[in-house]
Order: C-alpha cells, then sequence, then structure tokens
C-alpha cells in the first residue's frame, strides 16, 4: 500500500507539524513494513505562482489551441493528481497561519481543482479513502478563548479534504506550539506541553489505525 503524506510548513527544522506527522507515519510504517509514501512539500517547494491562472486558461481552450505553457501546465497538473489517485492512504500537516491555511497549501488545493477528475461536480475518485489531518496552531483557539472562532485554516482544509474529495478523514491537533519561543506566552508553556503530548498519542494511534483503515478500504 502507498501513503501519500504532504507537508505545508515553511519550517524544516523546529516544525511542529512535521513532528506529529512523523508519529503517523511511523504508524503507518510499522503496519506496512517497506511501504512507499509519496512525498509533496509544499512548504519548502511550492508550486509556480503563474500555474494556477495558466492551467484555469488551459482548461476553458480547446486542446488543439492551448499553448506550450499550458499544456505544461495541464502535465504538471495532472502529474499531482495522479499522485493523490495512486495512493491507499494520506496524511496531510497543516499548520495554522494568520488564521488561515499557507498559501501554498491553498495553490495546491486550487490546482487539484483544474483537473477534470477532481473537478467539482465529478465523481468522488477519492471517496472513502482514509486520510489523517495533522493541524497545528501556535496560538490558542479553543471554546472560551479570546480567539475562538479565529481559525478559518482547519474548517477549510476539513471541508476540502473530507467534502469535496471524499476523504474519510481523522483529525490530530496541537494548539499554543509558540509557547516555548514567545515569552508573552509564557504562562502558557504547560498547556502547550499537554496539547502536544496529546497531539503525538493521537498520532500514534492515527497511524496504526490507517493501516487498518487503508486495508479495509482495499478489501471492499
Amino acid at each position: 500500500m502507498t501513503l501519500f503524506r504532504l507537508d505545508a510548513s515553511m519550517r524544516s527544522e523546529g516544525s511542529v507539524s512535521r513532528r506529529v506527522a512523523d508519529v503517523v507515519e511511523a504508524g503507518w510504517r510499522s503496519g506496512v513494513p517497506g511501504a512507499d509514501v509519496v512525498r509533496r512539500d509544499v512548504g519548502q517547494e511550492p508550486a509556480p505562482a503563474h500555474l494556477w491562472p495558466v492551467s484555469v486558461g488551459a482548461a476553458f481552450t480547446p486542446a488543439d489551441a492551448r499553448t506550450a505553457e499550458q499544456r505544461d501546465a495541464l502535465a504538471t497538473v495532472s502529474a499531482l493528481v495522479d499522485e493523490l489517485v495512486g495512493a491507499d492512504a494520506y496524511l496531510f500537516a497543516v499548520p495554522l497561519y494568520n488564521f488561515g491555511v499557507p498559501h501554498t497549501f491553498k495553490a495546491w488545493v486550487d490546482l487539484l481543482i483544474t483537473d477534470p477528475r477532481l473537478a467539482p461536480g465529478a465523481p468522488k475518485l477519492l471517496a472513502g479513502r482514509p486520510a489523517v489531518l495533522v493541524a497545528v496552531r501556535g496560538g490558542g483557539y479553543g471554546p472560551g478563548t479570546p480567539r475562538e472562532g479565529w481559525d478559518h485554516g482547519t474548517p477549510w482544509v476539513r471541508r476540502i479534504l473530507a467534502d469535496v474529495l471524499g476523504l474519510d478523514l481523522q483529525v490530530v491537533e496541537a494548539e499554543l506550539t509558540l509557547a516555548d519561543v514567545n515569552p508573552a506566552m509564557a504562562e502558557l508553556r504547560p498547556l502547550a506541553a499537554a496539547s502536544l503530548a496529546g497531539a503525538l498519542d493521537r498520532a500514534e494511534q492515527l497511524g496504526r489505525d490507517l493501516v487498518e483503515r487503508a486495508g479495509s478500504t482495499a478489501a471492499a
């Protein structure tokens, strides 16, 4: 079986979303020794900014009238969708930036939807396949906090992965991840540590569960 993993953090060192995702992946590997992992790192290797408008324009241009740039854009998008279609399970590590998703993740999603296979109204090719979302937030956005409701990223990612793509999504979340480096959040460090510990425990379990869920889907 193949796991598709996407990372959206701009950080390679010290990234909490990558750390938690590593635990999910380790759980997956423990159940599927030698399994393939297809990686897409939009945080470190984002898609070129021009790619989306070019691919959108190409979608509305007759095939025999497309420019070389448009054909190249569509080929790139097709390859991105092939990565998803060819996987059995999915792992997405998406931190919250400025109350929303990283723009590189949004750009990746926009590109996917220009492909006819994942366009609105198309049959859901990925329906029912198991996925894990690692959602990481530097501050606190839970019920009763001053910024309750300010997390506009996680609900949007859920909407895309679960409702638009049809994935069977489980979520692991960690908050207050900036407490250790922000003196103004020093009093929140015990809460941050507890949140991370809980996320790591859940990530380990979800990684193992992902194997079982993928196997059940493949056998269905």
